[in-house]
């Protein structure tokens, strides 16, 4: 029996071997697609490049898509960073309409297109939506940082599964909490909220904020006396669903740390972002980068961290999920 188990063994451990081996070859990595696609990154920051020159606000439409597309109910079907948001319903609500405004769907297509002409079903949307939000920051004098792809995508896509989306009227402890519950720190929610540097918002999700905050008709005491006035002007009361907000006053083309400044003080235009002032730890993060009125330097590297860990979540890898050919629909 000693003898038989002392023989057993070797094959036990590269039976191991190859599971460990297998399991590496599933996860996501840098350069995934450099010998089945090696022009994949490429053609999409290509197609990115284009459609930002004909809009620049392609770039905010990019990088909302990509949180949206993540921060669905990662842990129900095993739902996140798979490009369930570009599948188009079927006998049901799909999971767009939970995320009003998204935006940049004819981009990823016009990607996607480009590259199934070079690699056909090698690809997946999912690492499109990743790399196209990448790509607008950078094009956006952002960061611009190697992204892990590898990406699957996914089968499902649920109007439910999207209804756990940080609101813009959520408390902080509510937003803490929904970050939380995708394994995202307290220093991720802010590098996050930081997106907000690019875009605007309609001025309809202003209007508790201004008009009646604490429900006697008041606005919120945290908006800064010299920028309230501006507010209210930009969105008068009942404004409609049309009329829009930039999210940073001061560059909302260009990607930088000033919208840590403004919510610091006093001039974030939406609660949500505001609401970063209210906890101590949120807090701290953000006077680590604007302590003195001066960003750290280390502020674009971390947002970039920060987007490499939220493109982590939920994903799938190996031989779950598919590669569709068309995004917006399963094969």
């Amino acid at each position: 029996m000693i003898i038989q188990a002392a023989a057993a063994a070797p094959l036990f451990l590269l039976l191991l071997l190859l599971l460990f081996v297998a399991a590496c070859n599933a996860q996501l990595r840098v350069g995934f697609y450099s010998e089945t696609c090696p022009s994949a990154e490429e053609t999409v920051r290509a197609a990115v490049k284009e459609a930002m020159h004909e809009d620049m606000s392609s770039a905010a439409r990019l990088l909302r898509l990509s949180f949206h597309d993540c921060f669905v109910q990662a842990r129900v079907n095993s739902q996140g960073c798979d490009a369930s948001i570009l599948l188009e319903a079927e006998g049901g609500e799909a999971e767009a309409p939970g995320n009003a405004g998204v935006g940049g769907f004819e981009v990823i297509g016009a990607a996607k297109k480009r590259v199934e002409s070079l690699c056909p079903g090698v690809v997946s949307c999912a690492d499109i939506v990743m790399l196209a939000a990448r790509d607008a920051v950078a094009l956006s004098d952002g960061p611009d940082y190697e992204l892990p792809t590898g990406r699957r995508d996914g089968r499902i896509s649920s109007l439910a599964l999207a209804s756990h989306l940080p609101e813009v009227n959520d408390p902080i402890r509510v937003l803490k909490a929904k970050f939380h519950a995708k394994g995202l720190s307290e220093k991720d929610l802010v590098l996050l909220t930081a997106a907000h540097t690019l875009g605007t918002a309609a001025c309809f999700l202003t209007s508790k904020r201004l008009y009646n905050f604490s429900g006697r008709g008041d606005p919120d005491p945290t908006i800064s006396p010299r920028f309230l006035p501006r507010l209210k002007s930009f969105c008068p009361l009942n404004s409609d669903f049309v009329r829009r907000i930039p999210l940073d006053w001061a560059s909302e083309f260009e990607f930088d740390d000033h919208i840590l400044r403004n919510v610091v003080t006093g001039f974030a235009v939406l609660a949500s972002d505001a609401q970063l002032t209210e906890d101590r730890k949120t807090r701290q993060v953000l006077e680590s980068y604007v302590g003195g009125g001066h960003a750290t330097s280390s502020f674009g590297a971390d947002f970039a961290e920060a987007m490499v860990k939220m493109g982590r979540i939920g994903v799938k890898t190996g031989s779950q999920g598919e590669i569709r050919k068309i995004c917006g629909k399963v094969n």
